[in-house]
């Protein structure tokens, strides 16, 4: 990866006046596009972004590339066309006058590199999510958001921001073939078959993660779910979200674009 150059700093500090890209690149990779920047939005529409921190990706289909964020926008002024191409090296593929953050290429590189299931890689830092991350015990069985989360969850212990590449390996172990991911003292992520899959666990380990801080709050001894009904958590998640739509984010994804298209349009552009 390079280092950032002038053009890219001038490009933060400018208006968007970006081309569009839709006559450029295929149609699966503007789909993509699309639907990357309203998860994008829908991050800060729920106001689980951190300024220009975080990042989500995702993989153009049947290529080993990804789209991220460029470095420097908030992700409520994110668009199709704004959304950096990269290789798993860290290479840009298309003309941006960008950069891309350094700790989300490592991130992000290392999943895609191993698990060529996960379509897209959502990255958050919320107080809630960060709270539990900081918890000894991690996420507890106390709600049914969490059941959803536990029949699939990994952690991967603190090193720094991910500026390291040699983390990579490590991270990549840890995550191994789960779907939500707790980064002690860092954050939450996941990682799912499609852009609204993914969108969608993060809603529910988001959810579980608020509601574990509420209830602990309320200083009151906490209810755990039974070991028995843990035991079958993945049948019943099978059961309620395994749908012809995948893990059930394509049932919610129209509505969601619904509520995006009143309240934060332009995100296909």
């Amino acid at each position: 990866m390079g280092t950032t150059t002038s053009a890219e700093v001038t490009a933060v500090n400018a208006p968007l006046n970006l081309p569009d890209l839709k006559s450029q690149v295929s149609a699966a990779e503007w789909q993509t596009r699309v639907d990357l920047a309203a998860c994008y939005r829908l991050i800060a529409l729920y106001g689980w972004d951190d300024l220009i921190f975080t990042h989500i990706s995702a993989k153009i289909p049947g290529t080993e590339e990804f789209l991220i964020n460029p470095f420097g926008l908030m992700f409520h002024e994110i668009t199709a066309s704004s959304l950096v191409k990269i290789d798993l090296a860290g290479n840009k593929l298309m003309d941006s006058p960008y950069s891309i953050n350094p700790a989300g290429y490592t991130i992000h590189s290392a999943v895609h590199e191993v698990r060529h299931d996960a379509a897209c890689v959502l990255h958050i830092h919320t107080p809630a999510g960060i709270a539990v991350s900081a918890q000894k015990q991690g996420l507890l069985p106390i709600s049914q958001q969490s059941l959803f989360v536990l029949s699939s969850l990994a952690y991967h212990d603190y090193e720094g921001v991910a500026l390291n590449h040699e983390e990579k390996v490590r991270l990549q172990a840890d995550l191994g073939d789960k779907h939500f991911f707790i980064l002690p003292n860092h954050g939450l992520l996941t990682a799912g078959g499609s852009i609204a899959d993914t969108f969608l666990m993060m809603f529910t380990l988001q959810r579980a993660c608020e509601a574990q801080v509420m209830a602990q709050s309320g200083g009151a001894e906490l209810i755990h779910i039974p070991q028995q009904i843990l035991d079958g958590s993945a049948a019943m998640v099978a059961g309620v979200m395994k749908t012809s739509q995948g893990m059930g984010g394509q049932l919610a994804w129209p509505a969601l674009l619904r509520k995006l298209d009143q309240q934060m349009p332009g995100y296909a552009e």
